[in-house]
């Protein structure tokens, strides 16, 4: 009997960053594991592995183009993060390379593949990214309460919800509750000084995943302002908790909810995102209708959804190469 197949993963970001890349990269392993031999690192050092799946244009390009020579009739899987689709590719020659070195590329949003080349499009699918569904928590009675949630880098755009909320009605009983670290200690600083002295704004730092995700089935809105997303994990979190996002019309976002979701706001722009926020603390058939439009999708982001893409995509590299195989020969 053959041993089953090892399967090498490779995350820019491990455990310790708490990162949407090592969250995919865990679940993808999980999915993996009754098929396959799998281990997660941070760079390719060599080791032996029948397929590479590296989570990364750039940041991994180093063990794409490391795997791909010494390797190169072996499977080389790409999952492509927002600031590869919405960035890199156009710019950076590393990440252009390990786009024509993978095997097949990954993206995690239905509008992801516009991003490309088109000769591209033969070899890449589409793999939603999945969350445990949650009971909806129990919300606060007295307070509309908001989640923002991500890491503070400057492709998160923070500071755009902090002025949304200077916008907001004093008499509007809302609170933002804010999770993440402090990645950009300059930027970090901004948002700080854009809360000070606001008693509706509750910066919470970094949290676990679980108890991040504990706080946001609680509150009534998550809000995502992002100004470039590869198919956030935390929508997924949200929507699966039964809590709406209000969120920035960009084609990450629009990938994951549809480009005719009423929750969308143009990038950067705090006066809409605060009207939206407004009407739906107040308007109960907007609220109603976000979160019909947000349930309406949840099937998508299921953790048998998920594994199935991935077995798939691992069962038809593999058949690929069986058939490049029996060709040569």
């Amino acid at each position: 009997m053959r041993p089953p197949p090892s399967v090498a993963i490779i995350s820019p970001a491990l455990a310790s960053a708490n990162s949407g890349n090592w969250h995919t990269a865990r679940r993808w392993a999980h999915c993996l594991a009754p098929h396959a031999r799998v281990s997660i690192d941070n760079e390719w050092r060599g080791a032996n592995a029948d397929f590479l799946i590296a989570l990364h244009a750039r940041r991994s390009a180093s063990s794409i183009a490391a795997f791909a020579e010494r390797h190169p009739q072996r499977p080389l899987i790409v999952v492509l993060t927002g600031t590869d689709l919405y960035r890199d590719i156009a710019s950076d020659e590393s990440a252009k390379r390990s786009l024509a070195l993978a095997t097949r590329l990954v993206v995690l949003q239905g509008e992801g593949i516009r991003a490309l080349p088109p000769e591209y499009a033969a070899k890449t699918v589409t793999i939603y990214q999945s969350a445990r569904l949650l009971t909806p928590g129990r919300k606060s009675r007295r307070h509309f309460d908001l989640a923002l949630v991500g890491h503070l880098r400057p492709e998160k755009d923070p500071l755009t919800v902090l002025r949304a909320l200077r916008r907001l009605p004093a008499d509007l009983p809302v609170r933002l509750f804010h999770i993440g670290g402090d990645l950009d200690p300059h930027l970090a600083a901004e948002v700080r000084a854009a809360g000070a002295g606001d008693a509706r704004y509750f910066p919470l730092g970094a949290l676990p995943q679980a108890a991040t995700r504990q706080l946001i089935k609680r509150c009534r809105l998550l809000l995502l302002p992002s100004l470039m997303e590869g198919g956030a994990n935390v929508l997924i979190e949200a929507v699966t908790s039964g809590v709406p996002v209000l969120g920035s019309d960009i084609p990450g976002n629009r990938g994951m909810l549809g480009a005719d979701y009423p929750g969308w706001f143009p990038v950067g722009d705090e006066e809409h995102l605060a009207q939206l926020i407004a009407a739906a603390a107040q308007d109960p058939d907007y609220y109603a209708m976000l979160s019909r439009r947000c349930a309406e999708r949840v099937s998508l982001f299921s953790p048998a959804h998920e594994c199935a893409g991935v077995c798939s995509l691992l069962e038809s590299v593999v058949a690929v190469t069986k058939s490049q195989g029996s060709q040569k020969k």
